[in-house]
């Protein structure tokens, strides 16, 4: 029979203090050697995605060069057809003889304008001032020359040029109509992004469309899944 131990009271504070420093220092090595291990898993899987998603970057711009070389010459017979061409037109839908598939080429802009631009936009303030004869005409010019007002680029808004132009139109002043004149001809458009909406019509409604996602955020969202959409019509930027 084995001998029994007896251990004083500071023994045995002093054991118990071992044995916690061993299990602390245990658990510390168990929680580095999980970092280890983390970091192998976390290596191994990166080195087999990024590839393959670069691969799939690659395969997506190859065949987006692809669709938009081959709608060039769509585009272009396009113009022979109508017979002039669509400048300032930066999307394009076209859709089979059965109305079953859709495809929308197209490029982002981003608004720019020339120095001419300040010119126009001096005519137009100096006429639409000219009309502040009161109160009731002072809050209609000011609602007007928001419309010359740019963002914080220093950029003036596209479409506000053109509700400015359907107003010059109506108007019977050359110089409010030379100044907008200036102003749509300074526009300087820079394309950032050409994209693409592939649609195809749902055959189980027989009417609405629906996107192919293309994304690889969008691919979580199975197509029959997708809601369905009202056909659009063609526009511009």
């Amino acid at each position: 029979m084995s001998e029994q131990v007896t251990m004083t009271a500071k023994e045995r504070e002093e054991w118990e203090a071992y044995k916690a420093d061993k299990e602390k220092k245990e658990a510390a090595e168990r929680r580095k050697a999980a970092r280890v291990t983390y970091q192998q898993l976390v290596d191994e899987e990166l080195a087999q995605a990024v590839p393959e998603l670069r691969k799939l970057s690659q395969d997506i711009r190859t065949v987006k060069d692809t669709v938009f070389s081959n709608f060039k010459t769509v585009l272009e017979m396009k113009e022979e057809v109508v017979g002039f061409k669509e400048d300032g037109q930066y999307s394009h839908t076209f859709t089979n003889s059965e109305s079953s598939l859709r495809l929308t080429l197209g490029v982002n802009t981003v608004d720019g304008w020339s120095d001419m631009a300040e010119t126009g936009i001096a005519m137009v303030r100096k006429y639409i001032e000219s009309l502040a004869t009161d109160e009731k005409t002072k809050t209609l010019v000011n609602t007007v020359l928001r419309l010359l007002s740019k963002d914080k680029q220093g950029n003036l808004n596209a479409s506000r040029v053109l509700q400015l132009a359907k107003m010059a139109e109506e108007s019977s002043d050359d110089q409010f109509k030379e100044g907008v004149k200036i102003i749509q001809e300074s526009y300087m458009p820079t394309a950032t992004r050409r994209y693409i909406r592939a649609q195809y019509r749902d055959e189980t409604t027989g009417n609405g469309w629906r996107n192919i996602p293309l994304g690889i955020t969008d691919v979580d969202m199975v197509e029959t899944e997708q809601e369905t959409e009202k056909p659009e019509a063609e526009t511009g930027a």
